[in-house]
């Protein structure tokens, strides 16, 4: 008998026969005489009466009952082909030599998702909704990526004038608020370009005119909307000296800008590579953000509840893999934690709906594949595995200590989710 209880568990009652679990007695004690020295026997010979004499007839039976309730439980399990996560948590109502041995098990289960025909419609709608869009740029996004190319090439030159709209300036300042330098409001050769409306209003707009050398006092007035509300509408003095005055000398986009790129031979041809280049990039973020949608639609139609196990091993693999993002900044998760002022369970509780959403995705979209009968042919997994382990091979020690199963289970999921959104796609 199946009990379905919440969060995806079920308890299962389930009876062994005397005649059943009798045979599991001498095995029972074959073992724990294993684990004692009875003079005149070698290891776990030692017959019935004399293990009884030593541990008592409740360990016999009680070890022999752990084998026989393993033993029904598994075979049950098999039996009703049950997706069971972990080990279950038994109770058994007696244990008597003799007598029928019955006992309850619970433990998680896979959800089962029901992803209904219905949810075909919703794809359809994503996917005519993103016909009309295009991933196509044009001229004027080309000429501002150009600019922002020839920016980051500019030629600094110094120059003996007065500061010009556009320059690159160097300027030691101290900003007092009732005659007080305030916090974080004094810099030493600090860099800016005139015109980037970096500083509060009006700032940058003193400095156009002044001298190298020059010294500079005035009043600006914060801006109400100020990130500092401390500050926020207050008037401020001002004290500036001009260290540096730079000309930004940006080259112009003609063909010899384009050539100097290194493997341009014209400057249509570079406009060419950026139009391309970003036609890719718009048509992946375009996928990536129609796939996302699919998900979101065909989630709603999973039934059930997400068992607690199943999501802690998710929230435990966002952990592994958040630690492997960070590790590249030279950061732990506990430092990462330590800035965010939260503890680690705080930050799980936060993750959990991700989690779920994840979890649900990935049983949809096997759903979709099993509904739609997508088979993975073994020869183009381990191809994909090859492409992997080529990839590491130059790391120390990978083929060894890598999880060959881990990684065929890996690689089969995802060309197998690849298959079902190329077969949504197509709806």
């Amino acid at each position: 008998m199946i009990k379905k209880l919440p969060k995806s568990k079920i308890e299962v009652e389930l009876t062994v026969f005397w005649k059943d679990w009798e045979k599991f007695i001498i095995p029972a004690v074959a073992e724990i005489s294993a684990e004692f020295k009875f003079p005149g026997f070698r290891p776990g010979k030692a017959p019935r009466n004399l293990v009884e004499q030593k541990v008592g007839k409740e360990m016999i039976l009680s070890h022999a009952a752990e084998k026989a309730i393993s033993k029904s439980y598994s075979d049950f399990v098999v039996r009703e082909k049950l997706a069971v996560l972990g080990s279950p948590k038994v109770e058994i109502d007696k244990i008597e030599e003799g007598g029928d041995l019955v006992f309850k098990a619970t433990v998680s289960v896979m959800p089962k998702v029901a992803v209904l025909d219905k949810y075909k419609e919703a794809i359809k709608k994503i996917n005519a909704e993103y016909q009309k869009k295009t991933t196509e740029i044009g001229e004027e996004e080309i000429m501002l990526e150009l600019e922002k190319i020839a920016n980051s090439r500019v030629k600094l030159v110094t120059v003996r004038r007065a500061v010009a709209n556009n320059d690159s300036v160097e300027v030691d300042f101290a900003v007092s608020v009732d005659g007080k330098v305030i916090e974080g409001g004094e810099s030493k050769n600090h860099a800016l370009v005139i015109g980037k409306g970096v500083f509060i209003p009006g700032f940058e707009e003193e400095l156009i005119g002044m001298n190298e050398g020059e010294e500079k006092v005035f009043e600006l007035t914060f801006p109400k909307d100020y990130h500092k509300k401390d500050l926020a509408g207050k008037a401020a003095s001002f004290q500036v000296k001009m260290n540096l005055v730079q000309e930004r000398q940006v080259p112009e986009i003609n063909d010899e800008f384009a050539i100097s790129l290194g493997k341009f031979k014209d400057l249509s041809e570079l406009k060419v590579n950026i139009k391309e280049g970003f036609e890719h990039e718009n048509e992946h973020k375009m996928k990536e953000e129609k796939h996302t949608k699919y998900l979101d639609e065909i989630v709603k139609n999973l039934e059930g509840e997400l068992p607690d196990a199943l999501v802690a091993d998710e929230l435990n693999r966002m952990v592994q893999e958040f630690e492997g993002q960070i590790q590249s900044t030279g950061m732990t998760l506990d430092n990462y934690l330590e800035k965010l002022k939260k503890t680690k369970a705080e930050l799980l509780k936060e993750w959990e709906p991700q989690a779920e959403k994840r979890i649900k995705s990935a049983l949809a979209l096997k759903e979709i594949a099993k509904l739609e009968e997508i088979k993975m042919d073994s020869a183009e997994i381990e191809a994909e595995m090859n492409k992997t382990l080529q990839y590491y091979k130059e790391v120390k020690d990978f083929e060894k200590n890598v999880d060959m199963e881990r990684l065929y289970s890996y690689v089969k999921g995802t060309l197998e989710n690849d298959k079902v959104f190329e077969l949504l796609e197509k709806l």
